[in-house]
């Protein structure tokens, strides 16, 4: 999903801010805008939304592995075996001693209506799978499964559907819709049964964002990170320079120029065809496993070489003004996954997943968690090798309930993330802004 209108403001990302008591989970509380009920509650939580199940033991106490099917039933395509996913914690190297730890999921879960507007994306896909019905639960239950503390979707259609499933598993939630003709949005969801009411807190800042899907507008994407960076650092700092988690479909992959935007926070975009800023047009299944492709295909390789300048007008949707070659963020960005590396079968040479969505159109990595100063992930669940997603033919599968993998990140405060006190707990809204389409 993403924004078609290059010539609008880039999406704000939907925002949640909040204290973590210094024991072992973060729960953010229930965001109003009245004084704490509790006098002695010392935590502070700013929320602000912008446009862009059943709990399991704690994850920071076992490890995680999960078998999706049972390979001696039988019955009709959708019921019979399919490929083993199995997914696994990969801990951090040296663990930081650290007990205010909280863990994160972002998940793209394929909202209903562009699952049915875009039916050509998942023809190898059993029908049954791509039921919104059916793909809601399994996608709770994936969710419920790992237990998360924040929970950051995208493509979201169907939000009171699944808050229902999630409050009754101790979640709050916020949503923010899309502006214009799209219906879909970003949610954050965090758990409410514990309040962050401890004397002394760490404080926390997460964005959560889907930007947009088409590969040629790289300005467009470039400007939507850059303005999401920009607003997380002003909150940030009116917080004391408190820790920044931004979670969300980048629809950029780790070789690509946006990417190292990210990495690096800045970008000479002179040096770039605006249309390979993303490095999408790399990643139909086709080249990625060395298929004959058709003649569509082959037109399409052939127009990545056609020269593609920069107009005044797409510099200025980059960078926020209409000069200036180099394109720059104010935060030092890391990825949890890029920093926890796993085997060579499920990571790229950046250390980023090999594929993060897989559909007829599409395989390889655009979703991210990433962190600042003051955090340190502490365990990643990894996703499954490239063999195990090819033999699936597509996502969804029997258990996987989106076209994209969700990520999960345990984090860990380090010794640099600020101690504050407060009594009020805050909302606020960023401009709403310009619509997209997934396909596009």
């Amino acid at each position: 999903m993403g924004f078609e209108a290059a010539s609008r403001p880039p999406p704000s990302p939907s925002w949640l801010c909040s204290r973590s008591p210094p024991s072992a989970r973060l729960s953010p509380r229930h965001l109003s805008v009245t004084p704490a009920s509790s006098s002695t509650c010392k935590s502070t939580a700013l929320c602000c939304s912008g446009d862009s199940t059943k709990p399991s033991s704690s994850p920071s106490t076992r490890s995680y592995s999960r078998r999706w099917y049972n390979p001696l039933r039988r019955g009709p395509p959708e019921d019979r075996p399919s490929p083993e996913i199995v997914r696994r914690w990969i801990e951090a190297d040296q663990p930081l001693a650290s007990q205010a730890k909280f863990t994160v999921v972002s998940y793209n879960i394929l909202g209903d209506k562009n699952a049915l507007k875009h039916r050509d994306l998942y023809t190898n896909i059993p029908s049954l799978y791509m039921k919104w019905e059916r793909r809601k639960h399994v996608i709770c239950e994936e969710l419920m499964g790992w237990n998360p503390d924040i929970i950051c979707l995208q493509e979201v259609d169907k939000y009171f559907e699944l808050s229902k499933i999630l409050e009754r598993a101790g979640y709050v939630g916020s949503y923010k819709r899309r502006t214009g003709d799209a219906v879909d949005g970003c949610a954050i969801f965090w758990k409410a049964n514990e309040k962050a009411c401890k004397a002394e807190s760490k404080q926390l800042l997460v964005g959560n964002i889907h930007v947009l899907y088409n590969p040629s507008r790289g300005d467009v994407k470039l400007g939507q990170i850059r303005h999401l960076s920009s607003r997380a650092h002003i909150l940030s700092e009116k917080w004391g320079s408190i820790p920044v988690l931004l979670a969300g479909d980048f629809n950029s992959t780790p070789q690509s120029a946006i990417y190292k935007f990210l990495s690096t926070s800045k970008l000479d975009i002179m040096s770039y065809d605006r249309r390979e800023l993303s490095g999408q047009r790399s990643c139909h299944p086709a080249q990625v496993f060395g298929e004959k492709q058709d003649l569509s295909n082959s037109l399409f390789l052939i127009d990545r070489f056609l020269t593609c300048g920069w107009t005044d007008e797409e510099i200025k949707t980059a960078g926020g003004k209409a000069e200036g070659e180099v394109v720059a963020h104010p935060l030092y960005l890391k990825s949890s996954y890029a920093t926890i590396r796993g085997s060579a079968r499920t990571r790229d040479s950046n250390g980023e997943p090999l594929a993060t969505s897989y559909h007829s159109k599409f395989f390889g990595t655009v979703d991210y968690i990433w962190y600042s100063k003051g955090l340190a992930p502490t365990r990643v669940l990894d996703t499954p090798p490239v063999d195990i997603l090819r033999r699936t033919g597509g996502l969804p599968c029997k258990k996987v309930g989106s076209d994209h993998l969700a990520l999960v990140s345990e984090f860990a405060f380090t010794q640099a993330s600020d101690v504050g006190k407060g009594t009020l707990v805050a909302t606020s809204r960023m401009q709403q802004l310009h619509p997209g389409d997934k396909a596009q």
